[in-house]
């Protein structure tokens, strides 16, 4: 039987040991003592976020433990990409109802695939028995003035979304049995709502070229609004110029306004730009192999217009009167 110490020595300290890099900083102290030691690279800041997933409330009791462990950590390293941050360590904290061999392997396979793609190692954590519960801390580092803060957008910025959004909400309402899709689609749903990838490459390519950015992980309508209120700002959304899948097109319209703008778990970065810099954000997307969409602009407070708000609009510039929400964790669906 898995006491808490061989448990975290076979499937986490070994593996972490194994994992580290010749990127990894010389004054790192990992698991194996008290505390973790840990230094920013040389001119740069500690970037760090944690998230936490409860099983009923991110994730079903069935999900492959694989595909957990990969979300895990890219729901973390997804706040560092929208900070313009480079990963460079992380902690684990978690309960568990039963230490289970083969759910501990599995979920450290998917853990460790993602952590050892971007050289972020494993530095520490806690165990303990208890409902499934999963709490990561991540660390990453970035230049004090390439900060892409919430804070910093300007009047006249384009506003922009990564890859596709909905995709992950549609699943969810696919496993839920709100509505019904074809067994190509409800793939393509699942993989995005298990398996987000963290757009780490794309928020270091925009230092320098975005002024705000942020990972749309509670729905682009609660998001978005986050922005504005930091940087005291309005919004004008174009609804049909938001990117979405093939799938996603297959389901009804409402269902896809739904799933794109109030959806959630979509990671994907949403930031802001100089409409001037649109080549280089294009640029720095193609280096990053990574699609981006401009899908409205940003505009400075008014006397009729005293408070942040998202104006949303169709393609042909006529207003659209939508009730929209992010995401809350008390008010949940």
């Amino acid at each position: 039987m898995l006491s808490e110490f061989s448990l975290i020595d076979r499937f986490f300290a070994r593996r972490a040991a194994v994992a580290r890099t010749s990127s990894t900083p010389g004054d790192t102290l990992g698991i194996g003592d008290d505390c973790a030691l840990l230094a920013p690279r040389a001119g740069e800041m500690l970037a760090i976020s944690t998230d936490m997933l409860v099983e009923g409330r991110h994730f079903f009791a069935d999900v492959d433990p694989r595909a957990l462990g990969h979300k895990a950590l890219a729901v973390n390293l997804s706040d560092l990409a929208a900070m313009g941050a480079r990963p460079q360590a992380f902690t684990l904290a978690f309960s568990l109802p039963k230490a289970d061999e083969a759910w501990l392997r599995a979920f450290s396979d998917g853990l460790f695939a993602l952590a050892e793609r971007h050289d972020c190692e494993l530095i520490g954590g806690d165990t303990t028995g208890g409902p499934l519960n999963l709490c990561i801390t991540v660390f990453g580092s970035v230049p004090p003035r390439m900060a892409l803060r919430r804070d910093a957008a300007q009047p006249g910025d384009d506003i922009w979304v990564s890859g596709t959004l909905g995709d992950a909400r549609a699943g969810l309402g696919v496993q839920r049995g709100e509505w019904s899709a074809g067994a190509a689609d409800a793939a393509t749903f699942r993989a995005a709502l298990e398996r987000p990838e963290p757009r780490i490459a794309l928020g270091l390519a925009l230092r320098g070229i975005a002024h705000a950015a942020l990972d749309l992980s509670d729905g682009l309508a609660g998001d978005l609004l986050h922005i504005l209120e930091r940087s005291s700002l309005r919004a004008s959304v174009d609804v049909d110029a938001i990117p979405r899948s093939g799938a996603l097109r297959h389901l009804a319209p409402a269902i896809q306004q739904r799933c794109t703008l109030a959806g959630g778990d979509d990671y994907e970065l949403c930031f802001t730009a100089p409409a001037a810099a649109r080549a280089a954000v294009q640029a720095a997307a193609q280096d990053a192999a990574v699609p981006v969409t401009r899908i409205g602009t940003i505009s400075a407070l008014t006397a009729s217009a005293e408070r942040p708000a998202i104006a949303w609009r169709n393609a042909a510039g006529a207003p659209l009167t939508l009730t929209l929400q992010g995401f809350d964790h008390f008010h949940a669906e």
